[in-house]
């Protein structure tokens, strides 16, 4: 069935719930029962929308529209709130994870989303052990990949790397980073996170109470994985009311993401005091990484969240990690950590954009159906 309800699970699915002894749940802050969302659009998955990815790569948040962020993130939650047993829905594809700049969360939930839906990693960790220490051109590794994998999930440092590639390249790729360039996996995991929490930004009508107030502490214009996420959530009309983003930089955005934004209806605003609207924000979104120049550095943290920060009662901290002192650890154990649920879900929504890309999808609508 590649378009309807869920019924009940065969015996390739075995239910878990999303309760404390769940594996993949995060330890400390909100725990997030992805059955809620499921329950909020009446069980429904479009699979038919998601077999529509099948053969495509992903390299910019503007190749998804809402819809699909919406079905991805329905289909991570079926996938996170059931264990995948005899299904093996990547049985006989290789993913191979090419990574020319360090990374934990993104290459490794890549790698395990493959790998628990029974597929094959080939991984480059580190630049120094490919042909690009030798000086081999991006185009030519392209050509390479072609023979040995079906899918390419690629992070690198040149912001260019991804159209280099992609000259040579005729298999999927997915684009986990490129220097200053998108993140659009990591916006797909935020929207997630945020959708599970508060279900109604899903939908057509959300009500005007549940709407949120979106606040972005950094440079999106340098920080890739906020401003994939701020591009992704100018999607979201209707249920974002409006954006506030603070930094000290007269021109935070950058152009290409400012044309977005002033397409969108969604008010946009700035400032370089966080303390103004720290407790008028429903989500706070913070990162302190930026591409300056040519290296990644830490911004001076001026603006800082602890335990004492005088957060608005249910609202919550989001940030892509690994964080610095802009995010203290007494932050943690409480509700405001949505950052530990955002990255426990990481594997769930890459499971579905892979089963997706690589036209596995009607395994799991089967499985369901």
């Amino acid at each position: 069935m590649l378009n309807g309800r869920l019924g009940t699970p065969e015996a390739a699915l075995m239910t878990t719930g999303a309760g404390a002894g769940r594996t993949g749940a995060n330890s400390m802050g909100r725990r997030l029962d992805p059955h809620l969302l499921l329950e909020a659009r009446g069980g429904a998955v479009d699979f038919a929308r998601l077999a529509g990815l099948a053969g495509r790569s992903l390299v910019h948040p503007n190749q998804l529209d809402r819809g699909t962020v919406v079905e991805l993130s329905a289909a991570a939650a079926l996938l996170e709130g059931w264990t995948v047993g005899r299904l093996r829905p990547l049985d006989g594809k290789v993913a191979i994870t090419a990574f020319f700049e360090a990374s934990t969360r993104t290459r490794l939930s890549f790698e395990s989303a493959v790998l628990r839906l029974d597929g094959k990693v080939l991984s480059i960790p580190d630049p120094r052990v490919t042909g690009a220490a030798k000086g081999e051109s991006m185009s030519d590794t392209g050509e390479m990949f072609n023979s040995y994998g079906d899918v390419v999930i690629m992070r690198h440092t040149e912001t260019a790397s991804i159209d280099e590639i992609a000259r040579n390249l005729r298999i999927p790729l997915i684009n986990a980073g490129n220097g200053t360039g998108h993140h659009p996996t990591q916006a797909l995991v935020d929207w997630y996170a945020l959708l599970k929490w508060r279900p109604e930004l899903a939908t057509a009508g959300c009500p005007a109470d549940r709407r949120i107030h979106l606040g972005i502490v950094g440079t999106p214009g340098s920080m890739r994985a906020v401003k994939s996420f701020l591009w992704m959530s100018t999607l979201f009309e209707g249920a974002v009311e409006r954006v506030t983003i603070v930094s000290e930089l007269a021109d935070p955005v950058g152009q290409d993401l400012q044309d977005a934004l002033d397409r969108s209806a969604i008010p946009v605003s700035a400032t370089n005091d966080l303390r103004e609207v720290l407790e008028d924000l429903d989500v706070i979104y913070m990162n302190s990484i930026a591409f300056l120049g040519d290296s990644y550095e830490r911004l001076n943290v001026r603006h800082r969240l602890d335990a004492d920060s005088p957060l608005r009662p249910g609202a919550v901290v989001m940030h892509p990690l690994a964080r610095a002192d802009e995010l203290a650890p007494d932050l943690d154990a409480t509700e405001h950590n949505l950052y530990f649920a955002q990255a426990a879900g990481a594997v769930y929504v890459r499971q579905a954009l892979l089963l997706g890309v690589l036209g596995r999808i009607g395994a799991l609508a089967d499985a369901v159906g």
